[in-house]
């Protein structure tokens, strides 16, 4: 039940990074009534993040710097607790998947319709704007979507994984019958597999060193109608492999999901004269590499994935409609107070884990 808006706690429960690997359940002040045009939301569901890690073990991502009790956390689903003045569409109590980037919306880049793209944007979980590893969030109404009846508050949460493999697709302007490549088999590796077979393409081939996400990108990709290779990279060349599978052609689009070393350049060297690449890794060192002579050689359309943009909807849609199953990526679930065995699970990629959640508050 929503609480009444004027009797809100003085503090709450929330998660903090101290330093490197020190995660601590801390109290914090309680955000009590949102501003005009915003709302409280009573988090619900968070999911732990790739990018969360990059904090968690190395303290940063390029320049953005962890400052001591930042709380992280950006992929959630959560309850509307109060509403701000001027807030239409949204109802106390309604369950709703959240977008985490908070755009200025009068940049060049906001105006032209990129606010992913924002240099001065808002992002949870990140150096400027609270995550949502906190019973309690403040953001604006206008980045909550509320979810339909039926959809768990762990596939609302993983909807901002499937907007960022949307985007991601969406940059390859993938056409149908064209192959595909993806290096990595995490989360965003596997929804941007599914994405591009949903967007038709002719043939997919996955790298992926662990056994357990080989297995499952086989069930979760494979069988599809389409043709479906998955190669372990420890075990064989798979520059090699993809091109004696493509007859030494290559592939249409490269996506690079794994934000290995080698990876971007493996992803240029498979495709085809004229493709394109698309990474949308995060590589741990933030320094990314690819052979000039490859790339220049080959004409190589080569984007990067900041994100995403107006892929909430979709996403809804997609998941509602039975098209992309998000619910099976999240195999272990842990309350608030066991964030840190969740990180360290995550982190040592240990019990089959794909996607690891947890729970902040209970229905």
């Amino acid at each position: 039940m929503a609480q009444d808006k004027t009797n809100y706690p003085s503090t709450m429960r929330a998660v903090g990074l101290y330093g490197l690997h020190d995660l601590r359940v801390v109290e914090i002040a309680h955000p009590g009534s949102p501003a005009p045009g915003q709302v409280l939301l009573r988090v619900a569901v968070v999911g732990v993040c790739g990018s969360d890690h990059h904090y968690y073990n190395e303290g940063a991502i390029g320049n953005a710097i962890v400052g001591e009790g930042m709380i992280m956390g950006h992929e959630f689903s959560a309850w509307v607790e109060a509403l701000g003045d001027g807030v239409n569409g949204l109802e106390v109590g309604q369950l709703v998947a959240v977008e985490p980037a908070i755009p200025c919306g009068t940049c060049e880049s906001c105006r032209h319709g990129h606010p992913n793209l924002c240099p001065a944007v808002l992002f949870c979980g990140s150096p400027n704007y609270q995550g949502s590893l906190a019973e309690a969030i403040h953001m604006p109404a206008a980045n909550c979507f509320p979810l339909p009846d039926g959809m768990t508050p762990a596939e609302g949460a993983l909807l901002e994984p499937l907007g960022v493999a949307i985007h991601t697709v969406d940059l390859a302007k993938l056409k149908v019958g064209e192959t595909v490549a993806v290096f990595g088999a995490g989360s965003i590796g596997l929804l941007t597999a599914a994405m591009a077979r949903t967007a038709g393409a002719g043939a997919i081939y996955m790298s992926e060193p662990l056994a357990y996400r080989r297995d499952f990108a086989q069930r979760y990709i494979g069988g599809n109608g389409i043709p479906f290779t998955i190669y372990d990279p420890t075990a064989e060349d798979i520059v090699a492999a993809i091109l004696e599978e493509t007859g030494g052609r290559g592939v249409d689009v490269a996506f690079e999901a794994a934000g290995a070393s080698l990876t971007p350049d493996q992803a240029a060297q498979i495709t085809r004269p004229g493709g394109r690449v698309i990474v949308v890794g995060i590589p741990d060192d933030d320094t990314m590499t690819m052979t000039a002579s490859v790339v220049r050689r080959k004409g190589l359309t080569i984007k990067l994935v900041r994100r995403m943009k107006h892929t909430y909807p979709r996403a809804i849609q997609l998941v509602l409609s039975g098209t992309i199953d998000v619910a099976s990526l999240a195999t272990h679930v842990f309350p608030l107070e066991e964030t840190g065995r969740a990180f360290d699970l995550v982190d040592r990629r240990d019990d089959g884990v794909l996607k690891a959640m947890i729970q902040v508050n209970e229905a």
